[in-house]
């Protein structure tokens, strides 16, 4: 029996790859959160298919997402993935994800880690909204501007309210997958 998706993921199988594997799952490894926040902000103003053919290359270009690697990047880090195709070339995106690993960090220190942190807004049960169709989904919420304001209070840099709200759904923190879609009841 062929499983039913979201509609939005149909467009091919890199798409569809992301939406079985990955988008909406919940993740409780403050990597993967770093690694989500970074790549919904160098996402921010282009098509989420730009990122997702790049995936490797943000691994590789931010060394597998390793936060104490990250935060020794220097000016010549910067330079080089100037150069490197496999990422969005936009210098203040690369130097806000090198930026945030510190305000990051803190986060870690304060809460025991980013985890418990990003799940103590939503009481560590995923917000589960209604989706019959791609009318019903929207770019922000009451949520995604609360968190997004408080991040940026704490020094995170290119972390809108728009930005947060993706970040949320592919964390599986906001639950937006379809109702008729098999990943909505996992």
């Amino acid at each position: 029996m062929k499983k039913k998706r979201c509609e939005w993921c149909l467009k091919d199988e890199i798409y569809m790859k992301y939406h079985d594997d990955g988008w909406g799952i919940p993740i409780h490894d403050d990597n993967k959160h770093f690694e989500y926040l970074a790549l919904e902000a160098a996402q921010a103003g282009l098509s989420w298919y730009t990122i997702l053919i790049r995936m490797e290359g943000y691994r590789k270009a931010f060394a597998n997402w390793n936060l104490d690697e990250i935060k020794n990047f220097n000016e010549e880090n910067v330079l080089n993935m100037l150069q490197f195709k496999g990422i969005i070339r936009n210098r203040k995106k690369i130097e806000a994800v090198i930026h945030n690993v510190k305000p990051f960090k803190e986060i870690q220190n304060e809460f025991g880690s980013f985890d418990n942190y990003i799940w103590s807004y939503v009481n560590g049960q995923p917000i589960r909204n209604i989706i019959h169709n791609k009318a019903d989904y929207v770019a922000s919420s009451s949520l995604s501007d609360k968190v997004s304001l408080d991040l940026k209070k704490r020094g995170f840099k290119f972390i809108g309210s728009t930005t947060i709200y993706a970040y949320l759904q592919a964390a599986g923190i906001v639950n937006d997958h379809a109702e008729y879609c098999w990943r909505k009841q996992l």
